[in-house]
């Protein structure tokens, strides 16, 4: 029969597993002019803590009692619409649940013989598209620069730093453990890489960084945003991609004591939602494919086994438990 997860309870700081419930449904058939789609993989990203919350963003909130939402990779196992057939791959916005009858409203045709369909979830998909535009768009860097990236061993980090050492720039990278440190510095050709729960991050980053930072990648807000802010230089760009590091907070955090410095040093700070950048996905595309083939960038994953550990997943996500994207195998 096929599943889905709903969003039981709004969580209070980190969620729980009694935050989400397993639902079986009844089976379902595609009338005319509908397909079944067959599930193989999601998504979960950190912005899925934030549409958890009953409060007016970017994106409605998840709906209590309804199954939840985000990107998903599956097969197309019936149809009776004339522009699908059986067999083919599809994108859609419809993860959480195992399989699903759609009209084919919002799905997208991926070529499964170009790259693993998991890629047009990560490193092909809305993840590359975050790190490109924010790198590239709103970051500049510059051959020569100093580029820092926070969460660096994570899904956008990892593929932000490698852009900008395609770009020519220095490249310093934040993560929490010393297997992400060894994956930054010796697989994706980090010049230096900071353990920040092993050493003080402040003088760390000053230490890595001698010449100041002109480019800072932020996944993280918080202490790591202070830390940058310290060591920017003069008209240096700060892209604001997410604050991982506030998203469990029952009560809002203090901010930097050191936002002066985006007058004194006349930064430019600008954040960003990729949805508002999907007119770049056909330059994106064309040159993430490109730096696939040659071996410029490289791309892990973090698979876990089950629909019903999706919840598990997004939990170990929000704590630091991924290296590159994590994902979740949900079919065959």
């Amino acid at each position: 029969m096929p599943r889905e997860i709903r969003l039981a309870a709004r969580p209070v700081g980190l969620p729980k597993p009694s935050d989400f419930e397993l639902v079986e449904l009844p089976e379902a058939q595609p009338a005319e002019g509908e397909l079944l789609v067959q599930n193989l993989f999601m998504s979960v990203d950190p912005y899925m803590r934030g549409r958890m919350n009953d409060v007016k963003s970017y994106t409605p909130p998840f709906a209590l009692g309804k199954a939840l939402e985000g990107g998903a990779v599956g097969r197309v196992e019936q149809s009776r619409h004339p522009q699908f057939t059986p067999g083919e791959i599809v994108t859609s916005n419809l993860g959480w649940r195992d399989r699903f009858v759609s009209d084919g409203r919002g799905l997208g045709k991926v070529d499964a013989a170009a790259a693993p369909p998991t890629a047009y979830l990560g490193v092909l998909g809305g993840t590359g598209l975050t790190a490109y535009v924010g790198l590239l768009d709103i970051g500049k860097p510059k051959p020569g620069e100093t580029v820092f990236v926070s969460a660096a061993a994570g899904a956008v980090g990892s593929i932000a730093g490698q852009i900008a050492k395609i770009a020519g720039c220095r490249v310093v990278g934040s993560a929490g453990t010393p297997a992400k440190i060894a994956y930054l510095r010796d697989e994706l050709g980090f010049d230096a890489a900071i353990d920040y729960h092993a050493e003080p991050l402040e003088p760390a980053l000053a230490r890595h960084c001698p010449d100041g930072i002109d480019v800072y990648f932020d996944n993280v807000g918080g202490d790591h945003l202070q830390a940058a802010l310290a060591l920017m230089n003069p008209f240096g760009r700060i892209p604001a991609c997410g604050m991982i590091s506030q998203y469990n907070n029952s009560v809002p955090a203090p901010g930097p004591n050191n936002l002066t410095a985006i007058v004194r040093s006349r930064l430019t700070v600008q954040g960003f939602i990729i949805s508002d950048h999907l007119d770049r996905r056909p330059a994106f595309l064309a040159e993430m494919t490109a730096w696939l083939r040659e071996g410029k960038v490289k791309h892990r994953e973090t698979v876990v086994n089950g629909l019903e550990q999706a919840p598990a997943a997004l939990i170990g996500l929000l704590q630091g438990e991924n290296i590159g994207k994590m994902l979740v195998k949900v079919g065959e």
